[in-house]
């Protein structure tokens, strides 16, 4: 198979039984791109084959599966479904023309070179795809959306988990319950990579007595092509099936295999398909291993000597750190990882202690285990943080180690995280951007004065579009506790007084994230006599909607999880706090598009950046938020809200993620921070009217934030930063 020299074109096998007159088949390319979920023309036109199911699925290709021929006859006879048909397939063959003017066709017109190879443990498409958990997964796939709007050649490796992560319920008692459902890939927008001879893509990965064989699977991502590789086949045993089953797998051992089949299986998924990349990103340290099998490559296959091939490999390679938190940063009992080293010694020449000794980490943390972001460090030319403040705190922890390498970035230097704004924007959000900034938007995010136009939209037209998008989050959220009270035996007549959930006219503050104790989802709630005097205020009155996970394995965040629950159902608090169960990429859509506060109160520096805010402003939402990751470059008294003062150096010091160090003194001083903003600022800004009942104060703190904060912290922004300062400085 030829290499592929800019954006790979991959040749992909139909899995699916589909069946589509010929009059509308680009449904079936259409269906196996996830372009429309971000296109919502795209969405919709799916929306007007069967409104029913599509509601249901929110798939297309298992919408198209459970058509029936018969149903087809009206919508072919409808001039208004053709023509929509026709207009959406158009938009999308001029998107994914190869030869379309992109922004990165006109600025590096001579480029020729192969694709960027952006590894990440997981994705978060959309949440019809459920190989996320996260942040990291939402912000990875953003990053590959936008390196496909910008026409970035550029392919992404991850892992297919046949279980994905964990689904939550909460039981009556508040606790955390987790079911894996059991995922059939035929029925979602997939496809396995075909060979030249078109044959399913199978790659090999040497463990112990054994090779693991993986399939490689294509998500399209507009015209970027993701791989996803998966170890749920025949050709293995039934002890290795598994190893691709779930994401963030608690044991040990199954997280280090997995980890090698992602870096290892990856770089050889690549190569069967003839990509040979230009520069390999890895995001976060899960994927290092990549490293181990690119040096085997280099010598074994290049003829290369052990340090020029290090040198080879570091020299196209690059590295992003997401997090200070020990969890973030994989480590492994070096004895467990030298049981594994056995193909990469052989194959190398090197010996088990010269791999071992590039993922020591000791100098910088003083622990002995093998270190997966030490080993992305030392094999890798540049490393980026997610924020400036992050570049701060990672460089005071890794700055020993820094100092000491042979070869590798110097320091780490920072790309604020973004996100991709047309994935996250709220359908009336959305028109008013069309109206004031034109139908190319988008193509705005990298110019930061045409957003100024935003701040002529009449007050009353933004405040009608953000009670639209609020009345939607209200009907999801009491869609979403009628269907959990339901499992939990509740009466008809309790069912019934679900309707007056969530009010439609009050402060609506929106806490949603991972429920690590660091990010303090309980700061609101640490004094109840004055969140229920809050609460309970029939002039000013506010609630709050919580949802998150908490690991399987961390139980301090299950317990933050059930004292929330348990106080939504306690007396004056119920229906004025909410805890939706199963966070997902749908729920924080409906999330960011309807609450009034966003509220991020992480125990400084241990956020790295954080992009839910940044969804929230794009929305026209307000940030009340602790000076931590990203807030501190966007804050300017004007757009948002601090709670207290930024990190001082001492703050700065103890990045290192002891988050369980005796912190009550700091959380109490930011807790009395934030209720007296809250009631000096927040309330009297949201409540003051003028005789039309139009908050002026807040609008204009909306606009702001819309004006100031999506085009700098969007991912069109963000990819530019890591192609003009990462990938091709």
């Amino acid at each position: 198979m030829p290499v592929s020299r800019t954006c790979p074109q991959l040749h992909c096998l139909p899995v699916a039984d589909i069946e589509l007159p010929r009059p509308v088949e680009k449904l079936y390319d259409l269906a196996y791109n996830f372009w429309w979920s971000w296109n919502q023309q795209a969405r919709a036109l799916f929306g007007e084959i069967d409104r029913w199911r599509w509601e249901y699925y929110k798939n297309p290709v298992q919408l198209l599966i459970n058509i029936e021929p018969t149903h087809w006859d009206a919508l072919l006879e409808s001039e208004t479904f053709m023509a929509t048909y026709a207009g959406v397939v158009r938009e999308f063959e001029s998107y994914v023309d190869p030869a379309a003017a992109t922004w990165f066709s006109q600025r590096f017109p001579d480029f020729n070179a192969g694709p960027v190879a952006y590894f990440s443990m997981e994705f978060g498409l959309h949440q019809s795809l459920a190989v996320y958990s996260g942040g990291l997964g939402v912000l990875a796939g953003d990053h590959a959306k936008s390196a496909s709007d910008l026409g970035l050649p550029f392919v992404a490796v991850g892992l297919l988990y046949r279980h994905g992560y964990f689904r939550q319920t909460v039981d009556s008692d508040g606790r955390q319950q987790h079911t894996y459902p059991d995922y059939d890939f035929t029925r979602l927008p997939l496809r396995p990579a075909a060979n030249r001879m078109g044959r399913p893509v199978v790659v090999s990965v040497p463990l112990p007595g054994r090779d693991v064989h993986a399939r490689v699977w294509v998500a399209e991502v507009g015209r970027v092509p993701l791989l996803l590789l998966d170890t749920d086949i025949q050709q293995n045993d039934p002890a290795d099936r598994p190893i691709t089953g779930q994401l963030y797998v608690s044991g040990r051992e199954m997280r280090l295999v997995q980890e090698l089949i992602l870096g290892v299986g990856g770089a050889r998924a690549l190569a069967a398909l003839g990509v040979e990349p230009s520069v390999w990103h890895l995001n976060e340290g899960h994927c290092a291993f990549l490293q181990f099998e690119r040096l085997r490559v280099a010598i074994e296959e290049g003829g290369v000597r052990g340090d020029e091939a290090r040198a080879q490999i570091t020299s196209s390679s690059v590295f992003t750190t997401h997090t200070p938190v020990p969890a973030g940063n994989e480590t492994f009992e070096t004895e467990l990882v030298r049981r594994y080293l056995g193909p990469w010694t052989m194959g190398t020449g090197l010996t088990a202690e010269e791999l071992l000794a590039m993922g020591d980490a000791s100098v910088a943390t003083a622990e002995e285990n093998f270190n997966l972001t030490a080993l992305a460090l030392s094999t890798c030319r540049s490393a980026n943080a997610v924020s400036q403040l992050n570049a701060e705190v990672t460089n005071r922890m890794w700055g020993p180690l820094l100092a000491e390498l042979p070869a590798g970035p110097e320091r780490i230097f920072g790309i604020t995280n973004g996100i991709h704004s047309p994935s996250w924007v709220g359908r009336e959000i959305r028109k008013l951007q069309l109206s004031w900034l034109g139908p190319k938007w988008t193509e705005l995010l990298l110019s930061e004065e045409a957003w100024q136009a935003l701040n002529e939209i009449p007050g009353a037209e933004l405040w009608q579009a953000h009670q639209a998008q609020k009345r939607r989050l209200g009907r999801f959220v009491r869609s979403r506790c009628r269907e959990q009270f339901a499992r939990h035996g509740r009466s008809p007549e309790e069912l019934r007084l679900v309707e007056r959930l969530f009010d439609d006219e009050a402060l609506t503050i929106g806490f949603a994230r991972r429920f690590a104790t660091y990010k303090r989802a309980n700061l609101i709630l640490s004094d109840l006599d004055r969140v229920r005097e809050l609460v309970v205020d029939p002039d000013r009155p506010l609630q709050i909607v919580f949802a998150g996970k908490a690991h399987p394995a961390d139980r301090k965040g299950q317990e933050l999880i059930q004292q929330i629950f348990s106080l939504s159902q306690a007396g004056e608090f119920q229906g004025r706090i909410v805890f939706l169960e199963d966070y997902d990429m749908l729920a924080g859509r409906r999330l960011v598009q309807g609450v009034d506060i966003w509220l991020n109160t992480p125990r400084r520096p241990m956020e790295a950046s954080g992009t839910s805010g940044q969804k929230a402003a794009l929305n026209g939402a307000l940030n009340v938020s602790i000076l931590d990751g990203w807030w501190p470059e966007a804050y300017d008294g004007e757009n948002g809200w601090a709670i207290g003062d930024g990190p001082d150096a001492e703050e700065l010091g103890k990045g290192n993620g002891h988050s369980d160090e005796d912190t009550s003194e700091a959380d109490q001083l930011d807790a009395d921070a934030l209720y007296t903003l809250i009631e000096d600022e927040v309330l009297p800004a949201f409540y003051e009217r003028d005789e039309n009942g139009l908050p002026l104060a807040w609008l204009a703190r909306m606009k702001r934030a819309m004006v100031t904060i999506t085009p700098r912290f969007s991912s069109a922004r963000m990819v530019r930063d890591y192609i003009e300062k990462a990938y091709f400085p």
